[in-house]
């Protein structure tokens, strides 16, 4: 394992340990990583004494005035190096109150630190003394469950889950972005522990929801958290997307797989975590405006409207940021329908001309978005849909080039207008500004100051 330990920073910290008699390791998520080929920048130390003090004498080896950030209260230090994050503390012991998730510590060992990890994959340790550098300790059989691509806890998952509940989320987040299968006696423990995830803070919850939403296939992740429980509790909108109706031998599709696949299938083309929970989101309100008609079958009428008007609600819930990038998804959950629609009509250019300018800068993310939204089995239809695709995308650049109607300004600004008629500010202006915009979209005028 000495392929892991070849920075330059791990053979100044085996230096400093071996001259203060102290034992220290590499653990967790970066021996991880190396073992599998994924890079990780996040080195955690863990040693038997005091990592704030270690800290700084690694820094001092490194070159005297290196900055060390740490916090007394947690007993952790933090030195930044190359591209790298190093982490220090001591290593401890953890026992739990019913009610917390936040542990009382006292020193241990490194046997006591790694018997508190939350998986077998996250216990393994390298040691970095002198006397057996790079020996791995791996007391929970973490190499072979590696080997095996399995999430499992060291000690009895019940008790692990319920001690911490939010490793319930991080073993769902792990099996989606390793492709790794969660043990049997493991994933039943978090279906039933489920509840205790209501003592969890929103934002730890929503961290490992997003690092599920930028896994390679987020609907691993989503399939787990719907079947063990989780879903219906942390995220009760998209919960309820679940299940087909069937009236007059008419059904619907399941809106929450057809969704998780809109979110596979624009994972395989953007890493964007917003353009993803647009996909999440495109068909949140279906529940809340399903009707059935005798003659059209089941209808959603109105859904995107809806849809746009809860995302403020869902991201206060998930406490994500009430900024330009929840107007940004808002819009295409808005929009999501238009492009669909003209690729199944005539595609007229004022048609086209309104998609451009609602769209304005998104419009290339909107089209991705509509573009995953296929998800048909029918190989045919898909090629079809693609194809009209291409035919709408292909009068957006031919429109475009001719009439620069991206993020439209009007060419004629409410100051000319009241000059020109000599009127004050009022409403008559913005009908006036309304008026030459919808002309120049019908194509009866140019985006051109002298023709408006």
């Amino acid at each position: 394992m000495k392929k892991c330990l070849n920075k330059k920073i791990f053979r100044i910290i085996s230096e400093v340990i071996t001259r203060e008699g102290l034992p220290a390791y590499v653990i967790g998520g970066f021996v991880r990583d190396c073992i599998l080929g994924r890079k990780n920048k996040d080195i955690d130390i863990v040693v038997e004494g005091s990592g704030i003090d270690l800290a700084f004498k690694v820094a001092e080896a490194i070159k005297p005035g290196t900055r060390v950030s740490y916090y007394r209260n947690f007993g952790t230090a933090m030195i930044r190096t190359g591209d790298s994050e190093i982490e220090f503390v001591g290593a401890r012991k953890e026992s739990y109150r019913k009610d917390s998730r936040k542990p009382v510590v006292e020193d241990g060992s490194i046997e006591d630190d790694q018997r508190r990890r939350d998986f077998t994959i996250n216990a393994l340790a390298l040691s970095l003394s002198s006397d057996n550098f790079g020996a791995i300790s791996d007391p929970f059989g973490g190499l072979k469950d590696l080997d095996r691509k399995i999430i499992r806890t060291p000690l009895d998952p019940g008790r692990t889950f319920s001690d911490d509940p939010l490793r319930m989320m991080r073993a769902i987040r792990f099996s989606s972005q390793l492709g790794f299968t969660i043990e049997k006696k493991t994933l039943e423990a978090i279906s039933e522990n489920k509840q205790r995830i209501s003592i969890v803070s929103r934002e730890r919850i929503t961290d490992e929801l997003n690092k599920i939403i930028l896994s390679p296939v987020p609907s691993a992740g989503f399939i787990l958290l719907e079947s063990t429980g989780l879903l219906g509790l942390i995220f009760p909108e998209l919960d309820a997307l679940k299940g087909v109706e069937e009236k007059n031998n008419i059904r619907h599709k399941d809106n929450f797989y057809h969704t998780i696949k809109v979110l596979d299938n624009l994972a395989g083309r953007s890493g964007d975590l917003w353009l993803r929970w647009a996909a999440l989101l495109h068909d949140i309100a279906k529940p809340a405006t399903k009707r059935f008609d005798p003659q059209a079958g089941w209808t959603f009428h109105g859904h995107e409207f809806m849809g746009s008007r809860m995302v403020p609600g869902i991201f206060r819930d998930h406490r994500l940021p009430l900024n330009d990038r929840m107007k940004y998804v808002q819009k295409l959950v808005l929009l999501h329908l238009r492009p669909i629609v003209l690729s199944q009509d005539e595609v007229t250019d004022s048609a086209i001309r309104r998609l451009i300018v609602d769209a304005g800068d998104d419009l290339e993310d909107l089209m991705a978005l509509c573009e995953a939204d296929i998800t048909s089995k029918n190989e045919r239809t898909v090629k079809r849909h693609l194809a009209n695709f291409g035919i709408v995308r292909q009068k957006v650049l031919e429109l475009e080039e001719k009439d620069h109607i991206r993020n439209f300004q009007p060419p004629v600004d409410g100051e000319l207008i009241m000059e020109v008629f000599g009127i004050g500010p009022s409403k008559t202006i913005g009908d006036l500004k309304s008026a030459i915009k919808e002309a120049i979209i019908e194509g009866k005028i140019r985006n051109d100051f002298s023709e408006a």
